[in-house]
């Protein structure tokens, strides 16, 4: 097993090369003191502990890159020193393996770091008989040292945690921008497209009825008003949200679809409600509204004169939206941003959608969880 399995990484790996060198300046100073820590004892021991002492200390300089294995190496090198009665004045090299691994090591890599400073303790204590003052020292300091590795480690974690809330709740927060933005541009195309489609087929008519039938005439004109007044009224509450601090009101729903019904020029339209109301998800009901007012716009501008039916079938799970008419069927045509609208409100809802002709006219069926 090797110790990309064993250890996370470097602890901060450099992004610059004046970090990368200040990491290698740190190292090359807690060799060096390694180094003189490892070998100031075997000055004047047998010519053999050099080498030891050496192991028990140079490997420090890589101590990041490997430090499972390297770590196995120094600890092996420093219980040798001890056996040999030259501890160490200071284990440093084994001190700083640990402290490695207690920062950047996977749990297996933490147990055997733990396992193998006991061990090594207790081989250096018990093998030349030290003094149990020993013991606690050397105790002390592995303890010291993988309890500042792991608060390293909690510190880093937290920081990695706290990047990572800000980044998901910057996500977030993009996505509600990008939805709001969808939202408010479907709003727009079904209000400028309803109302202007009305006031068209209103005014072409207005212009007909004009010498032929002036009461008639004044009437249509009315409408035209009424309906413009009623789609300025959306518009400035669909754009109020693009306002810093202004003050959003609902838009229309489930409850306006019988004043939208009531209220349509040009065609025949009746409301058939089944079922008992109940209270549903605020995008249910505005896609429902918004459903209705797509329909009833597309049947007064390509079938006038025709009856439309609507009706909403409500169940303990679902709310069943449909729109009929009988006007003559239309032949091929390029589909229009309506109905793309009407499918994306209904599968943000995670409803259904199915809209075409029919035998005597068009029909458009949507399914809207409520449950």
């Amino acid at each position: 097993m090797s110790d990309g399995s064993l250890v996370r990484g470097t602890r901060a790996a450099p992004s610059t090369r004046h970090n990368a060198r200040v990491w290698r300046m740190i190292d090359g100073l807690l060799t060096v003191l390694a180094v003189g820590a490892a070998l100031y004892p075997v000055l004047h021991g047998p010519l053999w502990t050099v080498p030891a002492a050496l192991l028990a200390s140079v490997p420090v300089f890589w101590h990041r890159r490997a430090p499972v294995r390297l770590g196995i190496l120094v600890g092996v090198a420093t219980i040798v020193l001890a056996v040999a009665h030259v501890p160490p004045l200071v284990p440093l090299g084994g001190l700083v393996f640990l402290y490695t691994i207690a920062a950047d090591g996977e749990p297996l890599a933490r147990w055997l770091g733990v396992a193998g400073a006991g061990i090594g303790v207790a081989i250096s204590v018990v093998v030349p008989g030290e003094d149990f003052t020993v013991a606690q020292y050397l105790g002390a300091a592995y303890v010291a040292a993988y309890a500042l590795g792991i608060g390293v480690r909690a510190r880093r974690l937290q920081t990695e945690a706290t990047a990572e809330r800000e980044r998901r709740l910057k996500q977030a927060e993009a996505a509600a921008v990008d939805r709001e933005r969808t939202r408010i541009a479907r709003d727009l195309h079904d209000i400028v497209t309803h109302s202007l489609g009305i006031m068209v087929v209103q005014a072409e008519a207005g212009g007909l009825a004009v010498r032929a039938d002036p009461p008639r005439a004044e009437e249509t004109f009315a409408t035209i008003a009424d309906t413009g007044r009623s789609a300025i009224a959306q518009l400035r509450r669909s754009l109020g949200v693009l306002r810093s601090g202004a003050d959003r009101q609902p838009p229309p729903g489930i409850a306006a679809i019988g004043d939208l019904v009531a209220g349509v020029h040009g065609v025949e339209a009746t409301l058939a409600v089944a079922g008992e109301s109940r209270p549903v998800p605020g995008d249910v009901d505005v896609a429902a509204y918004r459903i209705v007012q797509e329909a009833l716009t597309n049947v007064v501008r390509h079938a006038p004169g025709s009856r439309v039916e609507v009706s909403l079938r409500w169940s303990v799970d679902q709310l069943s939206v449909e729109i009929t008419d009988n006007g003559a069927k239309a032949g091929p045509t390029t589909p229009g941003f309506g109905l793309v609208g009407m499918r994306e409100r209904v599968l943000a809802c995670g409803g259904t959608l199915r809209a075409g002709p029919r035998a005597d006219g068009f029909a458009v069926a949507a399914t809207l969880p409520i449950g």
